[in-house]
């Protein structure tokens, strides 16, 4: 003989919380991607989500230094005379971006447009007049005086 543990509707309330539970758990595993930023040289794409960012609220200090120091995963080949493209989605064009260049900011005002096109000789001579071999390019998102968003990419210069 057979003993019920639980009542029928008892195993039906315990089905039903253990799928609300899954949906959860399901629900939590899935985090919203972060904003893409793109470069452009030639016909070559490259795309990334950000190294560091916090659904548009401003990253700490402590946050900002960390990050900019990581190293860019996405790499485009830059010639000295071509035109590297930068783009960001409204999102961050909205709020403002600026480039940092191996980790320093390289301009005073953010930009409020999706688009632009710099020469590629511009990220390899140094003040020194030396040129360097690669880049680090940093697009960076800014409220204000805060910053809410970075994407690293590596220049490579070729012949």
């Amino acid at each position: 003989m057979t003993v019920a543990f639980f009542s029928g509707k008892g195993r039906r309330i315990g089905v039903a919380l253990g799928a609300v539970s899954a949906g959860i758990l399901v629900l939590s595993a899935c985090e919203k991607p972060t904003p893409l930023a793109t470069v452009t040289v030639g016909g070559n794409s490259v795309s990334s989500e950000a190294a560091c960012y916090n659904d548009g609220k401003p990253l700490t200090t402590s946050e900002i230094k960390s990050c900019l120091n990581k190293k860019a995963e996405k790499t485009v080949e830059v010639a000295m005379d071509d035109k590297v493209r930068f783009g960001v989605e409204p999102e961050i064009a909205d709020s403002g971006w600026t480039l940092f260049i191996n980790g320093q900011q390289a301009e005073q005002e953010p930009y409020k447009k999706t688009y632009r096109s710099i020469p590629g000789s511009a990220f390899f001579s140094s003040q020194t007049g030396e040129t360097a071999n690669s880049t680090q390019v940093s697009i960076v998102e800014t409220q204000g005086k805060n910053l809410t968003g970075i994407w690293h990419f590596e220049l490579k210069k070729t012949s």
